[in-house]
């Protein structure tokens, strides 16, 4: 049987394509394989089980052998010989995503980049590592030069700096520095293309939006520049407000205070601190809405200064306590961006959530409206931050789930109102937030992998041209189209 021909998967019980693994594993001696069943199946998977749509969507689908290089050189060798036997090739990090990017819907070579994980360099306000370096693991290089990484997301601990430019967009420190679109908050990156002779390139400037948040659809990360900031002791700060919109007013307040040097400005409304954040249960006062303040210790008196003249409690900081109560606690951080939605979901396993984007200038008076309109349905979630140089903020709020026809409709109100969604039910790049083709990374795609094996699935204007944003649809890409129509 050929390359290309199909038979019934093992694993799902589907017809999928026959890829030759073993011509494969043949032509990758020296390089790490895995073809159990279980591990594969571990390593195919990502936070997709965060959307319901998702979940459905998604849990069937596994590759047929992970792949770990552990240098560039392996990297290229494996996208050679997969590019010659017409090998899909989807690219995993430390697979902390929560839209499927990672996972390979049509099956083939999943390529575990965790292995490339050195700090190549730390200078003044830079570092050099490699793709799968985790962001902690940076930081434990770079704050002996009183440095830290600028901005990451709640997963810090375990998440890729690779990964977190392939898939994220921002996080932990976008309310001082934007997101990672903005300039100068990507340095260069390192790109292997997927040809018969694979090619190594260096993007700066312009040509970074080639490959940012393409999901490893057009390209393999395989090194990262980026700027470092000041790594000051940081302290969190916990706040209670009797209202939700003066919560979100305060710390639309204190993201403007450019003053107070911070790192993350968040707000969960009642009840979910009091429900969700177990270890933190003794510290929240019933009813409150809280706001979620992580700041330079030196600027811990301007913040609660501006936090007494707004009403606020002061609930929590983290530097009075004593080093026991201390370390049962973990980082403010880690009750924010996404991790509030993974305590929730521990708590309650009905919960998803949403993205949300409340425009400037109007941001907290929309997010108050919004809240109100939904009621106990949905649980407001802000994350203040600089977008387009002004502070805003993005919405996480955790949804209490129905059906998927509810959160559609859920969705569709919310742009109604005029903030506009970036949807996290969705596995492809086009449908997320952007709702149109992504004409630089479409072109470069067309470039650097001219067999579409990088990631299929993910770009729909690759899959289909043709396709209609606005005609109101979901894209199923056509081995998920094949599964739905079984259901």
């Amino acid at each position: 049987m050929t390359t290309g021909e199909t038979q019934k998967g093992a694993s799902s019980g589907d017809a999928r394509p026959r890829y030759d693994i073993d011509g494969l594993k043949a032509k990758l001696a020296g390089i790490k394989t895995e073809d159990n069943a279980n591990l594969v199946r571990q390593k195919s998977r990502d936070f997709y089980w965060y959307s319901p749509t998702l979940k459905r969507q998604l849990d069937h689908v596994v590759g047929d052998l992970i792949v770990s290089p552990v240098s560039e050189q392996e990297v290229v060798r494996v996208l050679a010989a997969a590019h010659e036997l017409g090998i899909p090739v989807t690219p995993r990090g430390t697979g902390t995503g929560n839209y499927g990017q990672a996972m390979p819907l049509s099956g083939g070579v999943v390529l575990d980049l965790s292995g490339m994980n050195k700090v190549l360099t730390v200078q003044p306000g830079r570092f050099v590592a490699e793709a799968g370096a985790v962001i902690a693991d940076i930081d434990k290089v770079a704050r002996p030069q009183a440095q830290e990484i600028r901005m990451h997301p709640s997963t810090y601990a375990t998440a890729s700096v690779g990964g977190f430019i392939a898939g994220g967009s921002g996080g932990v420190g976008s309310i001082t520095w934007g997101g990672l679109r903005d300039a100068g908050n990507v340095i260069r990156l390192k790109v292997v293309t997927m040809e018969a002779k694979p090619r190594v390139l260096e993007l700066t400037g312009d040509d970074l939006a080639k490959v940012a948040h393409a999901y490893g659809t057009n390209g393999i990360i395989t090194e990262v520049e980026m700027p470092l900031g000041p790594a000051y002791p940081w302290t969190d700060l916990f706040l209670g407000f009797d209202s939700f919109e003066r919560a979100a007013a305060f710390a639309n307040l204190l993201g403007e205070a450019d003053g107070i040097a911070k790192k993350n400005v968040a707000v969960i409304a009642a009840p979910a601190p009091q429900t969700y954040f177990l270890r933190h249960q003794d510290y929240m006062a019933p009813g409150q809405h809280v706001v979620v303040a992580v700041v330079a210790d030196f600027a811990v008196d301007a913040a609660l200064n501006l936090a007494a003249k707004e009403g606020a409690e002061l609930l929590l900081r983290s530097d009075k306590l004593a080093d026991e109560e201390r370390r049962k606690l973990p980082p403010g951080f880690e009750l924010t961006w996404n991790h509030t939605t993974l305590r929730a979901l521990r708590v309650d396993p009905a919960i998803t959530y949403l993205q949300v984007l409340y425009p400037f200038p109007d941001q907290v008076k929309l997010s108050a409206s919004i809240a109100e309109r939904f009621g106990d349905e949905l649980i407001s979630h802000l994350e203040f931050v600089r977008f387009d140089g002004k502070v805003t903020c993005f919405g996480l709020p955790m949804v209490r789930f129905t059906t998927e026809e509810r959160l559609e409709e859920i969705m569709k109100i919310h742009e109604d109102m005029g903030a506009p969604i970036f949807n996290p039910h969705r596995y492809t790049l086009e449908e997320g937030g952007m709702k149109q083709t992504d004409a630089v990374q479409l072109a470069f795609k067309k470039e650097a992998d001219p067999q579409g094996l990088l990631n299929p699935g993910k770009m729909i204007a690759w899959e289909d041209p043709s396709y209609d944003y606005n005609a109101g649809g979901t894209f199923l890409f056509k081995g998920l189209a094949a599964e739905a129509s079984k259901a």
